[in-house]
C-alpha cells in the first residue's frame, strides 16, 4: 500500500502528514528546516507540529535558543493503534448497551433450511455478557446439528471465554454427550423428572435464540429486551430447583 494512502487511514493526512514525513527525514530539526520541509509557513507549521506532539509522534525540544522537533520511533503508531483498541474494547458494552436500549421495538428474525440451526447457533457467540443460559436437547442437537459442529461450536464458545450454564431433562438427554466441564466454560443442571426440555432455547444480552428439530428445521432469533429479562427469570426460577449432574 502507498505510504501517504496507508497514513491517510491512520488519520494522518494533509499537512501533518507532510510535516510528519519531513520530521521523519531530517531527524532532530530546527522548526523552520521542518517547515521549509514540509512546504509550511512558520506560523502554520508550529500549529501542525504541536499537533503531531499531542499525538505522541514527535518532541518539541528548547536548546540554544531554538526549538527542535525531535521524532519518535514510529512504533508509536502501533502502540497508539494498540491502545485505541483497547479502550474500544472497553467501551464496546457500554456502547451496546445504549444502542440496544435506543431499540424501541423487538426484532424476530426467522431462518430456515440447512444452514438455518448453525446461523443462530453461531449468534450466540456474539453475547457481550459472556454468559449464556441454555435450555439443550442433546438428542436434538445432534440431530440437527451434528457432533462436528457442536464440537467447533464448543471451541469457538470457549476460546470466547463465554460461559453455559444449561439445564437439560434427562428423558431427553444422551450421557456421552456434552456433560459438566468446567474446561468447557458449561455448568449442568438436569430438570425435575416431569418437566421435559424438548427444545434447545438460549437466553443472552437482549436476545432470545431457539433452535428447532431436525423434522421442523428453523431457528429463531428474538431481540427484545423485556422478552429476554423474562425469559431469563423464568429460566433462573428453573435453574434452582434442578439437580447439578452427578
Amino acid at each position: 500500500m502507498e505510504l501517504e494512502l496507508a497514513m491517510h487511514q491512520l488519520g494522518i493526512r494533509g499537512k501533518l502528514y507532510n510535516a510528519y514525513m519531513a520530521s521523519l527525514e531530517l531527524g532532530e530539526a530546527p522548526v523552520n528546516q521542518v517547515a521549509t520541509r514540509a512546504g509550511l509557513g512558520r506560523t502554520t507549521a508550529y500549529s501542525v507540529i504541536e499537533r503531531l506532539q499531542e499525538e505522541g509522534l514527535v518532541r518539541l525540544v528548547d536548546r540554544e535558543d531554538k526549538r527542535f522537533v525531535v521524532p519518535e520511533d514510529p512504533n508509536v503508531l502501533m502502540r497508539r493503534l494498540e491502545a485505541r483498541q483497547r479502550t474500544l474494547a472497553e467501551l464496546m458494552p457500554q456502547l451496546r448497551s445504549l444502542y440496544n436500549s435506543s431499540r424501541t421495538k423487538p426484532e424476530i428474525r426467522f431462518y430456515e433450511g440447512q444452514d438455518a440451526v448453525r446461523t443462530v447457533l453461531w449468534d450466540t457467540l456474539t453475547a457481550q455478557s459472556k454468559h449464556l443460559r441454555g435450555v439443550l436437547s442433546a438428542a436434538q442437537l445432534l440431530e440437527s446439528v451434528g457432533s462436528v459442529v457442536m464440537d467447533e461450536y464448543i471451541a469457538k464458545r470457549v476460546q470466547a471465554g463465554i460461559r453455559l450454564h444449561v439445564l437439560r431433562s434427562s428423558s431427553q438427554d444422551i450421557d456421552a454427550l456434552w456433560p459438566h466441564a468446567d474446561q468447557q466454560l458449561r455448568e449442568l443442571r438436569y430438570a425435575p423428572e416431569h418437566i421435559t426440555l424438548a427444545m434447545t432455547t438460549y437466553v443472552y444480552d437482549d436476545k432470545v435464540v431457539m433452535l428447532s428439530s431436525k423434522r421442523e428445521d428453523y431457528g429463531l432469533i428474538i431481540q427484545s429486551h423485556d422478552f429476554a429479562t423474562l425469559y431469563a427469570a423464568m429460566f433462573d426460577g428453573l435453574w434452582a430447583i434442578s439437580q447439578p449432574m452427578r
